[in-house]
């Protein structure tokens, strides 16, 4: 049976695995249809084909016509500046306009549906579809923006900002010799933003959560939170309190989000997630590569000896090589080396060329 599954970044129809229907929302969503992409693949989309026309009296003319076309994906062309994705094929297919086996060229677009058909399915494929139908898996920073009666709790990934909940509570004000109707309605406030984080914040994933407000209202919930959190023996709020930290906002509005992460305190905490991560690693490597040579390798020939030696800590993989993996800036560094990978090493490795020198010298 078809099944279907609705998301807000795509929509995805399966069928046995065999094929997937997507429609990219976004800029972003092509760059994964370009990973999910390879030669030898179908590729099934509305396109437009200029054709040729025959009147009646005998003259000929031209005309552009919008058809659907499957073809075998020949080459793939994705301009990562302007977000646009072409693929070159044959037809495969029956069609009015195309004849078997012709070329064509689809230039795919945003928010109208094409189907991939592939012979086989692997696990990072599968994972790339998953992610992209579920933002929530790449974002690992969450924050609730609050104040006094209003919070909305929201997930950060790298390309965009997510609202997952809106909490509204009405909070009467504080009256002269009573106070019972306004704590009341906050315990009420504080409970539903609790419940909201549980709800949608996905700790395994999730590195830190910003928490912030005007005043003194976030202090106030996270007193709350952790009273809470003990009183229910929370082991999940508990386990994960480090992650939460306080931020000053000017207000509960989701647009405070902007001026919080532009706290420099923020920005500092945030440096290990995963859009600092992948420009993490490759720091990490040229230090290494500088004061340890041994323990930095690049070059397909030397990674796959690293590799042998089961000496591989972390590995860096151009997309050229395969298109998974690392982006923006650490493909492009990557890239200028012309090497396409390279390995950081758990324990250092003599040089191989020497090595290889050394024993053809032994030879001669």
């Amino acid at each position: 049976a078809l099944v279907s599954k609705q998301n807000k970044n795509w929509l995805i129809d399966c069928h046995s695995f065999s094929q997937v229907t997507l429609v990219p929302e976004e800029a972003e969503d092509m760059w994964h249809t370009y990973n999910l992409l390879q030669v030898g693949d179908s590729l099934r989309a509305s396109t437009i084909r200029k054709v040729q026309t025959e009147s009646p009296t005998g003259s000929v003319g031209s005309s552009r016509v919008r058809t659907t076309l499957t073809l075998c994906v020949e080459t793939i062309d994705f301009d990562s500046q302007a977000c646009q994705l072409r693929v070159k094929g044959t037809n495969i297919e029956e069609n009015q306009y195309v004849k078997m086996g012709a070329y064509h060229t689809i230039e795919l677009e945003l928010n109208r549906k094409f189907t991939l058909a592939k012979k086989s399915w692997d696990s990072v494929v599968l994972d790339r579809i998953d992610q992209a139908c579920d933002p929530a898996q790449k974002a690992d920073v969450a924050a609730v923006v609050m104040q006094e009666g209003l919070a909305n709790v929201v997930l950060v990934t790298p390309a965009m900002t997510l609202l997952r909940a809106k909490v509204e509570v009405t909070i009467p004000r504080k009256r002269k010799g009573s106070c019972t109707q306004h704590e009341k309605a906050l315990e009420r406030f504080y409970e539903a933003v609790m419940q909201a984080i549980l709800r949608h914040i996905n700790f395994d994933v999730v590195k830190c959560i910003l928490v912030a407000s005007p005043g003194f209202v976030k202090d106030q919930f996270i007193t709350y939170l952790f009273k809470e959190a003990v009183r229910q023996d929370n082991k999940v709020l508990l386990e994960n309190r480090p992650k939460f930290m306080l931020v000053h906002s000017s207000s509960g509005h989701k647009y405070s989000l902007k001026e919080i992460l532009c706290d420099p305190t923020v920005t500092s905490r945030l440096s290990d997630t995963k859009a600092a991560g992948e420009v993490k690693a490759l720091e990490d490597f040229y230090k290494m590569l500088q004061h340890e040579p041994d323990r930095a390798f690049y070059g397909l020939a030397h990674v796959e000896k690293a590799a042998d030696a089961l000496a591989i800590d972390t590995l860096l993989i151009s997309d050229k090589l395969f298109r998974y993996v690392l982006r923006d800036m650490c493909t492009f560094q990557i890239c200028k080396l012309s090497i396409g990978v390279a390995a950081i090493l758990r324990f250092p490795i003599a040089d191989l060329s020497e090595a290889e020198e050394d024993s053809s010298s032994e030879e001669d």
